[in-house]
């Protein structure tokens, strides 16, 4: 089973990962929403949307919001949200979704770059552009690679939710692999994370292979100056050719 089936479906990457707010969520979809000027009901996918924190935001910004998730478990959690502006479905995000159907396509806090086939980063993208209509823009959020290099620590712990998680990361092949054990009621867990460390310069690649082109570039959710080497977020927008 490829290693992102498995660790979205725990309840224990959200425990881990709790502590991203939804205050965090509504500062950066509020920015973009004054950036690029949300209309009432114009139509949003939200590509990786995990248990819906993002897709929360947009909906109650009026945006008619469908949120997508390979992880059934996060999709189950994420419905207790469904309302007339938002609602979510299982699916693969390699694979178009509604053709020319969407004003916006997010794919927001690193959910992207985890496919042991390269080729499928190309294979979403080329599946964002043809979800979005032909005036519509994509907007990703992912780290900033020479910044997590960095600042890379090799183990830390994180005590959170009563369980004392254990990370180890190494990069490897071009890739940032992570590695999770603690204990729980007495059972021992291990899981891992295998992200791609794509710069900017790879996505400019992956997006004119795909159809895309970049017209916006930020370091940070406030949308400020992207930073090579001390921004911690590469955020980028762009639309079809």
């Amino acid at each position: 089973m490829a290693w992102y089936k498995d660790w979205f479906n725990s309840p224990y990457y959200h425990i881990l990962y709790g502590q991203h707010s939804d205050a965090e969520a509504a500062l950066f979809i509020n920015n973009l929403s004054v950036l690029l000027g949300f209309e009432d009901h114009q139509d949003a996918l939200d590509l990786a949307c995990g248990k819906g924190r993002h897709s929360k935001q947009l909906a109650s910004l009026k945006l008619n919001v469908t949120g997508i998730d390979l992880s059934e478990e996060s999709i189950k959690a994420a419905q207790v949200f469904a309302s007339n502006y938002l609602n979510f479905e299982v699916h693969d995000m390699r694979i178009v979704y509604k053709k020319m159907n969407f004003d916006y396509v997010f794919n927001l806090f690193t959910s992207f770059g985890y496919f042991s086939n390269p080729d499928d980063n190309i294979t979403t993208l080329a599946a964002v552009k043809e979800n979005l209509k032909s005036n519509g823009r994509f907007i990703q959020d992912y780290f900033n690679a020479p910044y997590i290099i960095k600042q890379l620590v090799g183990q830390h712990e994180i005590n959170t939710g009563g369980i004392l998680f254990k990370i180890t990361k190494e990069i490897k092949d071009h890739k940032i692999i992570k590695t999770i054990e603690f204990n729980d009621q007495g059972e021992h867990f291990q899981f891992s994370e295998v992200v791609d460390l794509l710069t900017l310069s790879d996505f400019e690649f992956l997006y004119q292979q795909a159809g895309l082109k970049i017209t916006h570039i930020f370091g940070d959710y406030h949308l400020g100056h992207y930073d090579p080497n001390e921004s911690k977020r590469l955020i980028l927008i762009s639309e079809p050719i």
